[in-house]
Parts: structure tokens; C-alpha cells; sequence
């Protein structure tokens, strides 16, 4: 059960780390035909992880959305991006560039913001109908 518990929290978020970390390992983006700017899919694809690693630090539950945990999931999203721009100085027709990390971190503040948000306004809802 343990188990099933640690898939449904971190599942979604490690298959985004999985898809970034294939889309870098590959030399050639070209094979992905995406049809975005190089910062626009580094922005989404990182709001997409922020949110979801956020999702799993507050345990997929609206009332773990707290300051801190999005504080750690941004860093964590961050860090992650980091990893991934030096990931790509050992993929041959890859670099790494500072300026796809400022877009990763952005794309991960952006949506923890909006996850944070509605987080609050989630449970304001919820503690008036009690």
C-alpha cells in the first residue's frame, strides 16, 4: 500500500523528470517536433514539473500547499535544472546555457505560484463551508 501511495504522490513528477531528462540526452531536438522556441518549452516544461514535484511535497494534498513546501519545490525544481543544463555538456551537440536554467526556474516559480494560490483559495472555500 506503501507503495501504491509513494506512485500516486511521486509518480507524475518523476515521469517529468524522466521525459526532461530524455528530451536532453537527445543530441538533435529537432526529433521532438514541438514547434516552440527553445526558452518557451524550457519555461513549460519546468511549470509543469515545479507544480508536480510541489504536488508530491505536499503529499497530493491541497492543505500540504504551505509557503514552505513550495519554497522546497521550487529550489528542488531549480536544482533539478541545473542538473540537467550540465546533463547535456556530456550529450554531443548539447550545451549548457545559464540563460534555459533562468527560463527552467522561472517556468517552475510561475506555476508553484498559481498551484500556492489556488491552494489558498481552495482552503478559504473550504474553511467557510465548514
Amino acid at each position: 500500500m506503501a507503495r501504491l501511495r509513494f506512485l500516486f504522490v511521486w509518480g507524475p513528477a518523476l515521469a517529468q523528470m524522466a521525459v526532461i531528462f530524455y528530451a536532453s540526452s537527445l543530441p538533435d531536438l529537432t526529433e521532438i517536433p514541438l514547434g516552440v522556441s527553445d526558452h518557451t518549452g524550457h519555461f513549460t516544461g519546468y511549470a509543469i514539473l515545479g507544480a508536480l514535484v510541489l504536488r508530491a511535497f505536499a503529499g497530493a494534498r491541497w492543505d500540504g500547499v504551505t509557503l514552505q513546501t513550495s519554497i522546497a519545490a521550487l529550489a528542488f525544481s531549480s536544482l533539478y535544472g541545473a542538473s540537467d543544463e550540465f546533463h547535456q555538456r556530456f550529450v554531443h551537440g548539447r550545451t549548457p546555457a545559464v540563460d534555459d536554467w533562468v527560463a527552467d526556474t522561472l517556468g517552475a516559480a510561475a506555476a508553484i505560484a498559481i498551484v500556492y494560490a489556488a491552494a489558498l483559495i481552495v482552503r478559504r472555500a473550504r474553511s467557510r463551508s465548514v
